[in-house]
């Protein structure tokens, strides 16, 4: 009896190992459009704080030939300098072979919009919020705090300024003006870039940088973006780019899922996503 029900435990996995397969290929064959007309959906989402993944995916589609172009999709409020640079000069490269076409999602703001700058074309919804075309910096200072509580901090430092972004004290004005000029400098890199990837004159670019945001019907009309429309205008856009007739086939990453996502209860949804591609199902309400 053991051994029948041992027997009934492997079948039960065999015919779920086949579905997982089944599924798979179907995820991997069961696209729209002519094999060899693909184009490539790169997401760019949240705080931008690391530029690798998405440097690895872009330069994965720059070598694969049956990729003519990629649409970059982007939801995101900004982030940190560098990595908005380095994806920045990324596309500038992939540009070099192929296309390249933004669709703005909710928010392509900062950061948002630098990495958006140098794409052959810039597609936005109505209500996009984009642009904020500047640099920030805020460092608390909780020194009073510290005197009313009693507890005094003890510095040693090889430099004059080497403490100066430390939150237990205020600036003095010359150390204000220290970062004051590190921003203007980035700021200025920033409208460079803009500047460059728009082919817009740095003074024209220079009226808009000062922080505040657009709606994407305004950024079109002050050309920072090329038209409105939502993912699949982008997409047919893409094709029609590159000369690919009919729509588009669309190829993206996909989310890995293992073993242990399916104890911890997370497969069922990740192979959600995978099945509805192109749809964001990350969450499946029922009444």
């Amino acid at each position: 009896m053991e051994n029948f029900n041992l027997k009934k435990v492997l079948i039960i996995l065999a015919v779920i190992l086949a579905l997982i397969l089944v599924l798979s290929l179907m995820l991997t064959f069961t696209h729209k459009g002519p094999l060899g007309e693909k184009v490539a959906l790169v997401r760019v989402t949240g705080v931008i704080l690391d530029s690798t993944d998405i440097i690895e995916e872009l330069r994965e589609y720059e070598k694969n030939n049956s990729i003519k172009a990629v649409i970059i999709r982007i939801d995101s409020p900004g982030g940190a300098v560098a990595p908005s640079q380095e994806i920045y000069e990324e596309i500038l490269k992939f540009k070099e072979k192929k296309k390249v076409v933004v669709s703005m999602g909710t928010v392509a703001a900062s950061g948002g919009y630098y990495i958006a700058a140098p794409a052959d074309k810039i597609v936005a919804n109505a209500g996009t919020l984009t642009g904020s075309i500047g640099v920030i910096m805020e460092i608390p200072n909780i020194s009073g705090l510290m005197q009313k509580i009693g507890v005094e901090t003890q510095v040693i430092k090889s430099g004059e300024h080497k403490d100066i972004a430390s939150i237990f004290k205020s600036l003095k004005p010359e150390e204000k003006q220290i970062l004051q000029n590190v921003l203007d400098d980035v700021h200025n890199q920033f409208i460079m870039a803009v500047s460059e990837g728009r082919k817009k004159k740095f003074e024209e670019i220079k009226k808009l940088a000062d922080g505040r945001i657009f709606t994407g019907r305004m950024a079109k009309e002050l050309g920072l973006v090329d038209e409105l429309g939502n993912l699949q205008d982008a997409i047919m856009l893409a094709g029609k780019l590159t000369g690919i007739k009919g729509e588009p086939q669309v190829i993206q990453k996909k989310e890995k899922f293992s073993f242990f996502d399916i104890l911890k209860g997370e497969f069922p949804g990740k192979l959600m996503e995978n099945v509805f591609h192109g749809i964001s199902l990350k969450y499946l309400m029922i009444p």
